[in-house]
């Protein structure tokens, strides 16, 4: 169906410019990311409601020591043997696709991680659905593009306008969509690229309301902000930064040691074992969690507890915090282990379940201790947001988004509070939010620094001048005036007989003596100097800047792994390409 709809568009579109034609297209790519994301949440909820909906006593809990597994184990033998590649971190993919594959998403992205984290999620993964759906929505914007034959600036808008969509579908939040694109994926993306983003956005959430009713995602029973709870949600800010940095720092550590496990059986095994029994002990980490929130919400922690072995100790009044308080530290736990061990999911969603949780654990700690009576549903509210801002470094998409989610605008306030004091905490620690840590350690990341942004987008091989002539290591001057003869070059590389490159013969240090026939039978590498420094075809272009200001030349060779010599990159011709690309960033 997509495709005939995009065949009828191109046969149309003709002369239509791009700028005209991408509005057309945002619409189009906000009704597949909007119907992606109503069924990703649809299937989520019905595998969870066949396995889980029947569930009445403690002793049915026992099944959550193999659910979670089972699930893990199909996504992991569907991404093997089905879809063949991997699909996991969605949101950190599409960072790498506009950085590194120029906004280019293969076409199996635009199903494949809503299959895979459906069966993981329904079984019980302690994951979220938002990075796949992103990865998703994302998948679709691009495919269409490359359709549709766009630049890869257009293509990079569209791309842009499926995550929008998706997060907008998913949450039923066109705003929180809209600054999710702009925040944490398109950083150096200006206004003029607003309007696509906004179509798709409201496209996605019209199809969300269509299918899956009016309501708001989250049910709560909030109370008006009291302004004599101001400073709570200071500190409260403080807190939700410190619990970003830990959610952030073990999260990756945690990721780095389980797949440090090379066996896929073993590390499944392991992983499968330590996440049942997280669920069985603490059943509130089963799936997104999203109904655990929903029940703090409406101020229902009995019911957010769940069915447990444990239930009759939880009516102990200090217990109850003290047991979300091991669900909190545990959560990062259970999310490590599901990707770990082959389960497709991301840490959107508990990013939001650990921060609705830690604001419930620090109201009712509070409330417990008689210090000041602080609203408990308020706090759970503004936790999703304060650890949302610190994790994710995105505190306007995390004030918007739960604005929008529960319909919590007379929380605005607290919500700007704790979500920006938790943002300039981590600032302290992390600079990297949890999606560009890793890539921004290995120089693929697009950041808000337009500098940057434009050598992360700069290759190194399509800067390649390849109209030197070379010279062999063992030929004579004479060859080499023969050279000089039809060059229009003052540099000469000097290779050996498999091309390799040796060093550099400079035409100031044969002009004395290249008329000189005497000297005609000296070797070349007489007159040879050694290169100041090589250049790797695929290197990044921040490293090569580094090397051209390090070793102050104009010219650098450029050679491929083997030392093979392939050309010169200029300063000249990066200027040139940098001046460019910069031009174009700032007109998308």
């Amino acid at each position: 169906m997509l495709k005939s709809l995009l065949y009828k568009i191109k046969s149309y579109a003709g002369g239509i410019p791009e700028s005209r034609l991408l509005i057309v297209l945002a619409l189009v790519v906000g009704l597949g990311s909007g119907t992606a994301a109503v069924l990703l949440k649809q299937f989520v909820h019905f595998v969870e409601w066949i396995l889980t909906g029947w569930f009445n006593t403690p002793a049915d809990s026992f099944l959550y020591l193999l659910y979670p597994g089972i699930g893990m184990l199909l996504a992991f033998l569907f991404v093997k043997f089905v879809v063949k590649d991997n699909i996991g971190h969605g949101v950190t993919k599409v960072l790498l696709a506009v950085s590194k594959n120029e906004s280019k998403i293969k076409s199996h992205n635009m199903w494949s991680s809503v299959a895979a984290s459906s069966v993981t999620i329904g079984f019980g993964g302690s994951v979220g659905a938002e990075a796949p759906i992103v990865y998703t929505g994302a998948a679709i914007g691009s495919n269409v593009a490359r359709a549709m034959g766009l630049s890869y600036k257009n293509m990079t808008i569209l791309l842009g306008c499926g995550a929008a969509g998706a997060v907008a579908g998913i949450f039923k939040a066109p705003m929180a969509g809209v600054l999710f694109t702009l925040e944490i994926l398109l950083f150096n993306m200006s206004m003029t690229s607003l309007l696509p983003f906004v179509i798709s956005s409201i496209t996605a959430t019209t199809v969300s309301y269509l299918f899956l009713g009016s309501t708001v995602a989250f049910e709560n029973d909030l109370t008006p902000f009291s302004i004599g709870n101001l400073p709570f949600y200071i500190l409260f800010g403080i807190i939700c930064g410190y619990a970003s940095l830990y959610f952030t720092r073990t999260t990756l550590w945690l990721e780095d040691k389980i797949k440090g496990i090379l066996n896929p059986t073993k590390r499944w095994l392991i992983s499968a074992g330590c996440l049942g029994l997280l669920i069985f002990i603490f059943p509130p980490l089963y799936g997104e969690g999203y109904g655990v929130l929903t029940d703090l919400l409406m101020n229902n922690s009995d019911g957010a507890v769940g069915t447990s072995f444990f239930t009759k100790i939880l009516t102990m009044k200090w217990i109850v915090p003290i047991f979300f308080l091991g669900v909190f530290f545990l959560k990062v736990f259970s999310m490590s282990f599901t990707n770990a061990g082959g389960g497709v999911g991301g840490t959107f969603g508990p990013t939001l379940f650990m921060g609705g949780i830690l604001g419930f654990i620090v109201a009712r700690f509070v409330n417990l201790s008689g210090i000041h009576p602080l609203p408990e549903a308020n706090f759970v509210l503004v936790g999703m947001a304060g650890l949302m801002a610190g994790v994710m470094q995105a505190p306007l998409t995390a004030i918007f988004l739960i604005a929008e989610i529960t319909e919590g605008y007379t929380l605005l306030m607290p919500l700007i509070i704790t979500s920006a004091v938790s943002f300039a905490t981590i600032r302290i620690y992390e600079p990297y939010s949890i999606y560009t840590k890793r890539i921004a350690k290995q120089g693929d990341l697009l950041t808000h620094d337009s500098d940057q942004a434009v050598l992360t987008l700069l290759k190194t091989d399509e800067l390649i001048e390849n109209d030197f002539s070379t010279i062999g290591i063992n030929q004579t001057l004479g060859d080499l005036v023969k050279t000089i003869a039809h060059s229009h070059r003052n540099i000469f590389p000097v290779v050996n007989m498999d091309g390799q490159m040796q060093g550099i013969v400079y035409l100031d240090d044969v002009r004395e003596v290249m008329f000189d026939k005497d000297k005609y039978s000296t070797h070349v590498y007489t007159f040879m100097k050694q290169v100041p420094e090589f250049v790797y075809c695929k290197e990044k272009m921040e490293s090569v800047m580094n090397k051209f200001e390090f070793t102050g030349a104009w010219n650098l060779p450029v050679v491929d792994e083997t030392g093979k010599y392939l050309g010169f990159v200029s300063k000249s011709k990066i200027f040139s390409a940098y001046r460019e690309q910069l031009q174009q960033v700032s007109h998308d």
